[in-house]
């Protein structure tokens, strides 16, 4: 009786019951080079006081044939999402721009990454948007913890459908549209969409 009520009780959490794989191992991607690390980041972004300050990752599909980007704003939770057929360098900096320069100036302060190769070309990214970029430490998922639990409200969402191929810009504008109307706890029950329009 006891080990049936914990299966139930389990299958109600985020994870199912599954443990996280620790990561003990050597960084051994390509490092990036004149990259501004997350420990300089100012005391405003931390604190999530100030709206502007984003974070980006990638949710990367079945045998690494797609992926979707996830940008998501640290103050109030907005969350935007593109499919992404491939994902190089120039593919995901283009997708980030066209999505930044529909936001208002005033609402892109910073964006936070970790250091894969997709993440190359931030250079132009910053020069192009005029925004601050910044980096976790190698293998540190956690830093960006606002995207990491975005990340987790998506893969919910998407219902384990794991090869992104199977999905169109629709079905994960749809994901985006229906987390950006849900009311969230952190928000005071308010949700993520009437948080960033309040600040427009």
């Amino acid at each position: 009786m006891r080990g049936e009520l914990k299966k139930l009780a389990l299958k109600d959490l985020r994870l199912k019951g599954k443990k996280r794989k620790t990561v003990n191992k050597e960084e051994k991607r390509g490092k990036l080079k004149d990259i501004t690390l997350i420990d300089e980041r100012p005391a405003e972004i931390n604190s999530r006081e100030v709206p502007g300050h984003w974070e980006g990752d990638l949710l990367i599909g079945k045998d690494h044939k797609s992926a979707i980007c996830v940008i998501v704003e640290r103050k109030t939770r907005f969350i935007q999402l593109d499919l992404l057929k491939t994902y190089d360098a120039n593919t995901v900096r283009k997708t980030i721009e066209k999505r930044f320069k529909k936001i208002s100036p005033l609402l892109r302060k910073s964006l936070t990454l970790d250091q894969g190769k997709e993440n190359s070309e931030f250079k132009k990214l910053k020069e192009n948007l005029n925004i601050d970029v910044y980096f976790c430490h190698p293998a540190s998922p956690w830093e960006k913890g606002t995207c990491e639990n975005t990340n987790g409200l998506i893969r919910d969402m998407l219902d384990e459908v794991d090869d992104f191929r199977k999905l169109s810009q629709y079905d994960v504008s749809r994901v985006a549209k229906l987390l950006n109307e849900r009311p969230r706890k952190t928000l005071d029950f308010i949700t993520p969409k009437e948080a960033i329009a309040n600040l427009r």
